[in-house]
């Protein structure tokens, strides 16, 4: 199935033509609660595990990196009662890709070339230095275990974060 949304239209999967298996879209919306993460986290883990190819270190990594952009929008980028929407594209053998889109209602929104200015900002910082619990997740461990890291403004005013692991040698099963 090939996206229709302009911006999901220039993904990866999408642009491949010559695939063995048909690309899987799975699309989630969630409150803007963490009570979800543990149960997203979870599925995370099993699609990876089940219908990517990438090895089991993999999808403990992509537990972390969809914790990291979810925990995101949720605590800044979608006010209390509103939705964080995420999908996923999985081709299997050759990537996975995820969309994380908030509202744009939440307490600290930003836009698309903030949030670039800020990753390249704190993408050299070593993170034994960030005092704060939270302050590494987005530059230290997304930016650094995804192949493409990029943001887009929504036409609903939100944020769109965009990541994409191919599989490379000696990270599949």
């Amino acid at each position: 199935m090939i996206p229709t949304d302009p911006f999901m239209a220039s993904s990866v999967v999408s642009k491949t033509n010559a695939m063995t298996e048909a690309p899987i879209k799975i699309m989630i919306t969630i409150p803007t609660n963490g009570y979800f993460l543990s149960g997203l986290r979870d599925f995370t883990m099993n699609l990876v595990r089940n219908m990517t190819g990438f090895s089991e270190q993999w999808a403990f990594r992509f537990q972390s990196v969809i914790d990291e952009l979810v925990n995101n929008a949720i605590e800044f980028g979608s006010a209390p009662g509103q939705d964080v929407k995420i999908t996923f594209l999985s081709q299997k053998g050759k990537s996975i890709e995820i969309f994380v889109e908030d509202t744009g209602t939440g307490s600290q929104k930003k836009t698309a070339e903030q949030m670039v200015k800020w990753v390249e900002e704190h993408r050299h910082i070593n993170p034994m230095q960030i005092t704060s619990i939270r302050g590494r997740g987005l530059s230290s461990i997304v930016a650094n275990w995804t192949d493409v890291l990029e943001f887009k403004n929504s036409p609903a005013g939100g944020l769109i974060v965009h990541v994409v692991k191919y599989l490379e040698k000696g990270e599949q099963l």
